[in-house]
């Protein structure tokens, strides 16, 4: 950790580089002995990626492959994969301004789910704010982030709502918009809702909860230790998408509209 004090500070010498977090698993203290450090770069334009290539290619000693702003796509923005050590470090841009609109516009509940590559069921907007929610700052030159953080410690009444009644009205509906695939035997589309569903629910499950959602990996095991969940809700999520053919479809979406049911009756509770 020492270590990595250290770098983060060389980090927010760089021109734009405003403080640094570290984000993930080693954040949360779920990480496995293998885990990459994710290291967010909170910055503001513009973001001195020249400063940061030098710097990388001396802690790596070879050169780097950094991306400008946007490089790696709208929501996951730019940053480098690197190997300082021996050990993994993911360096991650993240434009302090509009992690700061996103948590205004979570503060009234509303979000937004963009395209990514990488993310199937898309980029929840509010995904920014857990990141330095639940992160831990590395530096942060005049307190911006820590300030920042710590109004995040609350978890928006207006977006727990918001995320519930998606999932009340849009879970039922994609369901029923399956049946018609399932009678045509289209595998992929019936796939594609059933993905799509479990996902909402899992998202309206951690918000129940008050607990934020970073991405996809992990999220329905973690949705089923949560209060509020089926005890059994991954097990049964999981189960939805070991359809090898078609001759199943109805059976499974009978088990996805079961699931629904009983998720939904008890974010009523």
């Amino acid at each position: 950790m020492e270590r990595l004090v250290e770098i983060a500070g060389r980090l927010a010498e760089v021109g734009g580089v405003v403080g640094v977090c570290l984000g993930g698993s080693r954040a949360r203290g779920t990480h496995s002995p293998d885990s990459d450090y994710d290291l967010g770069l909170y910055y503001r334009p513009p973001l001195d990626t020249g400063a940061l290539r030098l710097l990388a290619a001396e802690l790596t000693e070879r050169e780097v492959d950094m991306t400008e702003p946007g490089g790696w796509g709208p929501w996951v923005d730019g940053g480098a994969w690197l190997t300082i050590d021996g050990v993994q470090v993911d360096w991650i841009y993240r434009d302090l301004d509009r992690v700061r609109r996103i948590w205004r516009q979570c503060e009234v509940g509303q979000f937004e789910v963009g395209t990514q590559p990488g993310h199937p069921l898309g980029v929840y907007s509010y995904a920014y704010v857990g990141e330095l929610a639940l992160g831990r700052i590395l530096a942060d030159r005049g307190g911006e982030l820590a300030a920042l953080r710590q109004e995040m410690q609350h978890y928006p009444q207006p977006l727990r709502t918001a995320l519930i009644a998606n999932a009340r009205w849009e879970v039922p509906f994609i369901l029923a918009a399956a049946r018609k695939g399932a009678a045509r035997g289209d595998a992929f589309y019936v796939a594609g809702c059933l993905f799509r569903a479990v996902g909402l629910l899992t998202h309206a499950l951690h918000a129940h909860a008050e607990r934020w959602v970073l991405n996809e990996k992990g999220a329905v095991r973690a949705a089923g230790t949560l209060p509020g969940a089926p005890a059994d809700f991954a097990v049964r999520a999981h189960a939805l998408f070991g359809v090898a053919g078609t001759d199943s479809l109805a059976a499974r979406l009978d088990d996805a509209e079961a699931l629904q049911r009983e998720v939904l009756r008890r974010l009523s509770d």
